[in-house]
C-alpha cells in the first residue's frame, strides 16, 4: 500500500502574512513530496508495506530511509492539520486544562513551547505531547524524529508540532528564526490539537 502526499486543508496563500505562500508551495509541494515518495521506495518489497505509518515509525525505526523519509512524512501531515488561517490565540476545552496543570498558564506555555523550538541545534522539531492519563509535556527531536519512535530522549502522543527545518521559514524570515516561532502562535488550530490530545490520553 503506496503513501501518498494529502492535500493541504487551505490554499498555499491561507497562512499569509505568517507563512508565505512560496514556502508553503515548496514546502509541501516539494518537501513533503519527497519524503512521501522515498518512504515508499523504502518499504517497497518489505514486511512494512501493509503497516501503518505508525507502525512503521517503530518497527522501520533502525532502517535510516524509513526512519527519516516515514517521519517526514508523518510529522509533515500533523503539522499541517494543526496550522489555520484565521486560528491561533489561548487554547480552550481539554488542552487548555492540561497546559495550565502542566505549565501554571498559556504564557508559560509559549515561553516553555519557544525555548524547545529555538534551542533545537540544526534541523528539527518541537512537540506538545499527551502521555497517557492526560499529563503533556515539551520536547524537541533531531531531524524528522518524533516522539512516537522509541529511545529519542522524549516520549507521548504528539497533538502539536513546529517544523523548524530552514525550509520551513528561510525564504521570508531568513535566520531570524524566533520571529517565525512567534508567528506560529497565530496559526495554531486549537480544535485539531484538542482532537489529538482526546486521542493520545
Amino acid at each position: 500500500m503506496a503513501f501518498t502526499l494529502a492535500p493541504l486543508p487551505y490554499a498555499y496563500n491561507a497562512l499569509e502574512p505568517y507563512i508565505d505562500t512560496k514556502t508553503m508551495e515548496i514546502h509541501h509541494g516539494k518537501h513533503h513530496a519527497a519524503y512521501t515518495n522515498n518512504l515508499n521506495a523504502a518499504i517497497a518489497g518489505t514486511d512494512l508495506e501493509n503497516h501503518s505509518i505508525e507502525e512503521i515509525l517503530v518497527t522501520g525505526f533502525d532502517k535510516p530511509a524509513v526512519r527519516n523519509n516515514g517521519g517526514g512524512y508523518y510529522n509533515h501531515n500533523l503539522f499541517w492539520s494543526v496550522l489555520a488561517p484565521k486560528a491561533g490565540g489561548a487554547p480552550s476545552g481539554e488542552v487548555a486544562e492540561a497546559i495550565n496543570a502542566a505549565f501554571v498558564s498559556y504564557e508559560k506555555f509559549k515561553e516553555e513551547f519557544t525555548k524547545s523550538a529555538s534551542t533545537r541545534f540544526g534541523s528539527g522539531w518541537a512537540w506538545l505531547c499527551v502521555h497517557k492519563g492526560g499529563k503533556v509535556e515539551i520536547c524537541s527531536t533531531a531531524n524528522q524524529d518524533n516522539t512516537l519512535m522509541p529511545g529519542i530522549g522524549c516520549g507521548g502522543f504528539p497533538i502539536l508540532g513546529l517544523d523548524v527545518w530552514e525550509h520551513a521559514y528561510y525564504l521570508n524570515y531568513q535566520n531570524r528564526r524566533p520571529d517565525y516561532i512567534a508567528a506560529f502562535y497565530n496559526l495554531i488550530n486549537w480544535v485539531e490539537v484538542n482532537k489529538r490530545y482526546a486521542q493520545g490520553k
